[in-house]
């Protein structure tokens, strides 16, 4: 059903008025996202607490509290995509490839394959067994997501297969940062990196983090750290272990921010960390989970944001994306960069590009690689057969599809909204998606880079499948969209920082036009009922406070 038929469906199903539907919703929380089979959870029942005694009384007086401010998780109802009759503006399916009969027929014919002596399973860990599909795909996908080496000086990359890109990030930041190293973080950093930053052998106080995106936020700490003057009592400062090369510096980025849908500037962070590392121990490390299927340079799509920027040829090559673009110059010191495969391209899984070094040491101290049953033959097999659409350029036209939608929606809605006067404090696109508030993020901070290649040289902020929508009141919103026949999340702390809320819109190819303009209509109607009632609100007020004197 498309959204013009939702929209007239509901319309003539109900009387009732958008305000009628909506206000409610404002005053009270909405059960959205409570699935049938767990309303009846709510109470621990008495066989349970008879039980579990004092450690059930504790855990219940948790979630009671998570209950009572409005942020207690649920799982929503069960639902299989391509079947539901909700628009689908929430899963990660970005290029709808896990309702592709294209994928579905080349994972059939890969997976029948009279050749293939194993089907199922995987046999166990990579370290008792090494199956042949999952050493081929490794192989395979360092070739694709990675420029070959040009020179004896760049260091070849080398992939290794996680279960997910979690155990993968947990994995990398819990083992190869040393004693005395340095790790610096995008405050917007997904949990599976600081969960592995917690886990690993660095100190508190040697883990920095930035405001998000920002380059005069990173050139602060980068600043402070060189500039430390004060050694401990066992050590040398932090600023003379970075300057001699005995101590090293991990940043760590997401390509592609999966609640913001803001884009990392990565040339920029490359260039400092090139330029004020001369003894190469400043490293950039990218979580490309969700820009993975979606960006990528010409004739290599979906190569992520990395391979599209000219950051895929290994620490020490030269960046840039072709022969005439490149800089002798700058150092790519990217160290390594993972993929997942569960979000654009349908399957699940991850693969870690990093140095052989780094690789080995992985293989013999991550303990989530170690002490776990390997991938799955028919997952390695269906991500083969979504590699295969990407190289052969399939995806390349649902990418493009996908990023106009992106463009449309914001353009669109931010129009809507001023036109219907609706005040951004109730609703509002975030800043990088509204011309006339994007601003120049180059400063005078000496660390600041030349403008030919700062972030305030990009015009526009490129579109992303994910837009937010920021609102004080996000679970009205999404209900009401609900209502409508779209599914969009509202996101709240603790996901979000508070007074970060927002309805989490994602997009997909298997989108149309017509779905992004009801979307737009639900919300701006959602809106304009809002304003409606606040204002009467404010006058009926104002006249018994008249009535008063």
């Amino acid at each position: 059903m498309n959204a013009g038929r939702v929209l007239n469906t509901v319309s003539k199903q109900s009387t009732r008025t958008v305000r009628d539907y909506v206000m409610p919703l404002m005053k009270t929380e909405s059960n959205l996202g409570t699935s049938t089979s767990d309303k009846g959870r709510s109470m621990l029942p008495l066989g349970e607490s008879y039980q579990l005694g004092s450690l059930g009384s504790k855990l219940h007086a948790a979630l009671a509290s998570r209950e009572a401010r409005s942020i207690r998780r649920r799982l929503p109802e069960p639902s299989v995509l391509g079947k539901q009759s909700l628009i689908d503006f929430t899963s990660n399916d970005y290029l709808s490839l896990s309702t592709s009969p294209l994928l579905r027929e080349r994972f059939l014919q890969k997976i029948t394959v009279k050749e293939r002596g194993q089907i199922l399973g995987s046999a166990g860990s990579r370290l008792l067994v090494n199956p042949d599909a999952h050493h081929r795909l490794e192989r395979r996908l360092e070739s694709v997501l990675s420029r070959p080496s040009r020179n004896e000086y760049d260091t070849p990359q080398v992939g290794i297969l996680f279960n997910s890109g979690f155990d993968a990030n947990v994995s990398f930041f819990t083992c190869i940062p040393q004693p005395g190293d340095l790790i610096i973080l995008d405050e917007y950093i997904h949990a599976s990196v600081w969960d592995g930053v917690k886990a690993s052998r660095i100190t508190q106080d040697c883990v920095k983090s930035f405001q998000h995106n920002s380059i005069e936020s990173f050139c602060a700490v980068l600043e402070s750290l060189l500039n430390d003057t004060n050694p401990s009592n066992t050590s040398a400062s932090v600023a003379e272990r970075l300057r001699s090369g005995t101590s090293s510096l991990f940043v760590a980025v997401e390509s592609l921010y999966s609640m913001d849908g803001t884009l990392a500037p990565l040339r920029e962070i490359n260039r400092l960390l090139a330029k004020f590392f001369p003894k190469r121990n400043g490293y950039l490390i990218v979580d490309e989970a969700h820009a993975t299927g979606i960006y990528g340079p010409p004739r290599r799509p979906g190569c992520g944001r990395a391979s599209q920027l000219g950051l895929d040829g290994g620490l020490g090559s030269r960046v840039g994306v072709s022969e005439s673009d490149m800089d002798s110059k700058e150092e790519c010191r990217v160290l390594a960069r993972l993929h997942t495969f569960g979000k654009a391209l349908a399957g699940s899984g991850a693969i870690l590009l990093t140095t052989p070094l780094l690789t080995s040491y992985l293989i013999n101290y991550a303990r989530p690689l170690i002490y776990t049953t390997a991938l799955a033959h028919p997952n390695v097999v269906l991500v083969e057969a979504a590699f295969d659409l990407m190289v052969e350029g399939e995806t390349e036209q649902l990418s493009t599809h996908l990023l106009a939608l992106s463009s449309y929606l914001a353009s669109l809605l931010q129009s809507e909204l001023e036109q219907a006067k609706i005040s951004p404090e109730f609703v509002c696109l975030p800043p990088h998606l509204v011309p006339s508030a994007r601003t120049s993020s180059s400063t005078l901070n000496p660390f600041a880079l030349p403008s030919s290649v700062s972030s305030s040289s990009d015009s526009l902020h490129p579109p992303a499948p994910i837009i937010p929508l920021l609102t004080p009141y996000p679970r009205p919103l999404s209900a009401h969209l609900l209502t409508l026949g779209m599914n969009a999340r509202p996101i709240t702390w603790p996901t979000v920082p508070r007074g970060k809320e927002r309805v989490r819109v994602c997009l997909h190819s298997g989108n149309t036009r017509k779905d992004v303009e009801a979307l737009v209509n639900g919300v701006v109607e959602w809106a304009r009922a809002w304003t409606e009632q606040a204002k009467n609100s404010l006058t009926t007020e104002s006249l018994q406070t008249q009535s008063k004197l």
